[in-house]
């Protein structure tokens, strides 16, 4: 393990004083091994959505510190693809370790600056973190490439080379995660990484790239907060940045996805969706009425790309269903994110509250639809700034709703009665985003065969597990490009593959 840099600001042991670390980490990206402050000096608000008071200042990044953030990688890129793949594994499942023993610290963190339940949510990602660090340290040794039969006297082989410097833009919802995904192979593979956080949860990240820097060599890990004009687009333009990956909305992965054009270099984007949930009467009840709870990622407040936000649910059990999902809501406690007791926390920003208001109200005026409000408003004075909206489930909906159609990111389902298969099959393809499904019956030839033409990266029969090391991951349609969690995702998307040849004939 290398040695902290002198004069960290920031505790070397583990700490559950969220407050405290957050001031600590104020005001700083993470560069070359060692905290640096933004090169043009300036700093934006990270506020706790909870109770609307500001925790710590982040660093506002722009062109020039991401040149010199790239610039470090790119340096530190040479030797680290030097070293045996199976050591760079082995450092990378010592993070693992090392983030082990921060979870509580980090879960906290967090529930701070996300506003997500510190034991519902929160706890769970930050022990994913680790399991996905050690995940991709162990494949190490998978690097390895084919010897090929070309001719009888030329030895024709392949090996797996890193692309170099990776550019890594990840969003708030679960920024942890998300950020392990993408660093964990790409640095496993042999390249560096530059991160840009998300601007509404920067914090928590930062924490773990200054851990992970105590046993990766500088250089190798870099994060960088700031705005996406500002901060992101340099990132992707930067020309010795040779591998985008990125994980947002549809719009920005378009900007994203043309300026890698304008490069002619590789990207990973993970785009968001619409996730159907198909539910048949022969379904066990009670287990499909917990899953759609956990599907619809209510513990998340619906800030999830895989929320189950359409939900078909076959006539015969229909009002029993949509009676059964919203007296389990109904029970879930709204509140504050560090306490035990909360199930639910809250949105994460003014505005994408103000987004799901929106989305809320257009539904209930909207003729012969029903939204049903479930769980009670935090009564804590001390929350009474916070954003928090209370979980609603629609019926009646026409499917050219928007609500229907749009990512809406909040705690709202749509719940649509069907009597045939292939009617329903129709409906839940009728989207443009195709990135998870749910299939919920006790028939599994039907099961089986609507999951084959279900128009999405990732379908689950009887479950909806979130991101999972070791299962491919990823979308289709405007879903996005590329597979994550798996060791596809490390050897397609952040190596390249290289034929080398060897005459030996006279």
């Amino acid at each position: 393990m290398l040695d902290r840099p002198e004069a960290s600001p920031t505790p070397g042991a583990p700490t559950l004083d969220e407050a405290a670390l957050a001031r600590a980490l104020s005001g700083k990206h993470f560069i070359g091994g060692r905290f640096v402050p933004a090169h043009g000096g300036k700093t934006f608000a990270v506020v706790n959505p909870a109770t609307g008071a500001e925790v710590a200042q982040a660093a506002e990044g722009d062109a020039a510190d991401v040149d010199a953030a790239v610039q470090d990688a790119a340096r530190a890129q040479k030797e680290w693809a030097r070293l045996p793949a199976r050591k760079r594994g082995a450092m990378v499942a010592q993070c693992a370790a090392l983030i082990r023993e921060h979870v509580e610290e980090l879960s906290r963190l967090i529930a701070l600056e996300t506003g997500k339940a510190l034991r519902t949510e929160s706890r769970v990602e930050a022990n994913t973190v680790a399991d996905v660090l050690e995940f991709f340290g162990g494949l190490a040794s998978e690097l390895k490439g084919e010897s090929v039969p070309f001719a009888p006297d030329v030895l024709s082989v392949t090996v797996r080379e890193p692309l170099g410097v990776v550019g890594a833009i990840i969003p708030w919802n679960v920024p942890m995660l998300l950020m392990a995904l993408k660093i964990a192979p790409a640095l496993v593979a042999g390249n560096t990484v530059v991160v840009k956080s998300a601007e509404e949860a920067p914090l928590t990240v930062l924490r773990i790239c200054e851990l992970m820097n105590r046993i990766l060599p500088p250089g190798c890990f870099n994060m960088l907060s700031g705005f996406g004009p500002e901060c992101g687009a340099p990132l992707v333009a930067h020309p010795k940045v040779r591998k985008v990956t990125f994980t947002g909305s549809v719009e920005v992965g378009r900007i994203v996805s043309k300026a890698a054009a304008e490069k002619l270099i590789p990207v990973t984007l993970e785009l968001g969706g619409k996730s159907p949930m198909l539910v048949f009467a022969d379904c066990d009840f009670d287990k499909t009425v917990t899953g759609a709870v956990t599907s619809m990622r209510f513990t998340r407040q619906g800030q999830s790309c895989t929320a189950a936000s359409r939900i078909y649910v076959e006539r015969p059990i229909f009002d029993r269903f949509v009676a059964a999902l919203a007296a389990r809501v109904d029970a879930m406690v709204m509140g504050d994110p560090l306490d035990e007791k909360t199930d639910i926390g809250t949105i994460i920003s003014p505005d994408q509250f103000a987004k799901v208001r929106a989305f809320v109200e257009e539904g209930k005026a909207t003729p012969g639809a029903t939204g049903r409000a479930c769980s009670a408003l935090p009564a804590d004075p001390a929350l009474k700034k916070g954003l928090f909206i209370q979980p609603h489930i629609f019926t009646g909906l026409p499917n050219a709703s928007r609500l229907v159609q749009e990512e809406i990111f909040g705690p709202v389902t749509c719940v649509f009665p069907f009597d045939d298969a292939e009617a329903v099959l129709e409906a839940a393809n009728d989207s443009e985003y195709g990135l998870a499904a749910s299939l919920w019956t006790n028939n599994l030839k039907r099961g089986l065969d609507l999951a084959h033409r279900l128009e999405a990266g990732l379908v689950q029969i009887n479950q909806n597990l979130v991101v999972q090391a070791n299962l491919s991951y990823g979308g289709v349609k405007s879903s996005g490009l590329g597979k994550e969690a798996s060791l596809e995702s490390m050897l397609e998307h952040f190596t390249h593959k290289k034929t080398i040849m060897v005459n030996y004939g006279g």
